[in-house]
């Protein structure tokens, strides 16, 4: 893959603006001619005020339901009728809403972000649908499902102790019922101001036309007071903290153990050796937990590690989070599940990897997000994020370098401060059963 060029302009109104195209070179022969379009709001489940937990995916919804210029629906069919794709997501630290398109149809989508970044359409009719829309999504994806919202918003209520770290995300249907249309008015006021977003252009463009569609489609949309970020960083735990959920639909225990990263931007080469340390603990059947609990113990049926809550590193800022989950049977219990978690962690802490594993482990996940990135959707995300975040969408270029250099004793170091003593277990209850006599557990 060749990488892009970037180009960055802002706009008055504070719009940044990433421009990455793809060279004729850059494209595989035959490779339709597409554009992805991807605006970042810095603006998460952590920016929630106390009571209004689930706001922001909310808002994320009412992003759809019609614009300044267009009704309801107008920018699925608008986006679909051109041959594209599009969505939103919500994150802990950002919004984002994206498009892949033909080339052909760039202004289209630049029209349709543009104008919903002007007015989004916010009426009483609309909030009260979308309530009813979140409601059942959480329904489907964590109340009616097993492992539902494990770990992501489980563990963080035993990690953390502040609203913003610990608060469920996706919302509590008080919480989302209680939502009011000024309530909605004054959160886009708040953080949907185009100088709290970054634009993202990436695929088959050029760019000098692109930047003039950009001035024509986005400069007129005022300016307005963008909002100081906080800082949600909290003490590390001082001792080891438990809880327990009883899930109705699990057919067997598990456990979350979670552990604080170090600043994914202020401390970079760090979060990324625990990128790599998760890769040799639980990337794929030669990686040390496979081959510890699942083959040679056989205490779990499924075992993962890895670097951040939402499923993916580099996705949100300081406090980040180390996450080991396993399913077990109920005959083996919690302690023997975390005490042999331990002891690969304290052999890694001691030894560091062989020169083999990380060679095989840094190659693979390398290979992965070049992979990714052959994907115009995923490339554009990932530029939008990094620039959202880090202040520079080239790091997206530069981490298979960073990470090629991360040498055995960063890993050693970073399994070192994975501390039993400084993290949180989180117990699941199956329908049912409980966890196997001895293993101690409190509320959560």
């Amino acid at each position: 893959m060749v990488e892009p060029q970037l180009h960055r302009v802002t706009l008055p109104n504070g719009l940044r603006v990433v421009l990455a195209p793809d060279s004729a070179d850059g494209r595989s022969a035959g490779q339709a001619p597409v554009v992805g379009v991807s605006v970042h709001y810095d603006v998460g489940f952590r920016s929630e005020p106390e009571g209004r937990t689930g706001f922001a995916h909310l808002f994320e919804h009412l992003m759809f339901q019609g614009s300044e210029s267009l009704e309801k629906l107008a920018h699925f069919r608008h986006v679909q009728g051109s041959g594209g794709v599009f969505n939103g997501s919500t994150h802990q630290d950002y919004t984002d809403y994206y498009q892949v398109l033909p080339s052909a149809a760039l202004e289209r989508a630049l029209f349709l972000e543009a104008d919903r970044m002007r007015a989004p359409k916010l009426t009483e009719e609309n909030l009260r649908n979308q309530v009813d829309v979140v409601k059942e999504e959480i329904r489907l994806n964590v109340l009616n499902r097993p492992y539902g919202g494990f770990p992501w918003i489980l563990l963080p209520p035993v990690l953390y102790s502040t609203f913003a770290n610990a608060h469920n995300g996706y919302g509590d249907f008080t919480d989302l019922e209680r939502a009011t249309v000024d309530d909605c008015a004054a959160f886009f006021d708040t953080y949907y101001a185009p100088g709290n977003a970054v634009l993202t252009i990436a695929g088959d463009i050029d760019v000098d036309r692109t930047v003039e569609l950009v001035h024509r489609h986005f400069g007129d949309v005022p300016a307005r007071e963008v909002p100081q970020r906080p800082s949600f960083g909290e003490p590390c735990p001082s001792g080891e903290l438990r809880g327990r959920h009883a899930d109705p639909h699990a057919p067997l225990p598990a456990v979350a153990l979670g552990y604080r990263l170090p600043d994914p931007v202020g401390e970079l080469d760090a979060y990324l050796a625990n990128v790599v340390l998760a890769a040799i603990m639980s990337d794929g059947d030669a990686s040390r937990l496979q081959q510890r609990l699942v083959y040679q113990d056989k205490l779990v049926v499924d075992v993962h590690a890895g670097c951040g809550l939402m499923g993916a590193p580099l996705d949100a800022r300081d406090p980040d989070t180390f996450t080991v989950t396993a399913v077990h049977t109920p005959e083996v219990g919690v302690d023997r599940v975390t005490a042999a978690v331990d002891e690969e962690l304290e052999r890694l802490a001691a030894d560091g990897p062989a020169p083999e594993e990380l060679s095989r482990v840094t190659a693979r996940w390398t290979a992965g997000l070049h992979r990714e990135h052959d994907r115009v959707i995923s490339r554009t995300l990932d530029l939008g994020s990094a620039e959202l975040l880090h202040g520079r969408a080239e790091l997206i270029s530069e981490l298979p370098a960073r990470v090629a250099e991360i040498g055995a004793e960063d890993v050693a170091a970073a399994a070192k401060a994975l501390r039993a003593d400084s993290r949180a277990v989180l117990e699941i209850e199956p329908a049912g059963g409980s966890a196997a006599a001895g293993d101690e557990g409190g509320a959560a």
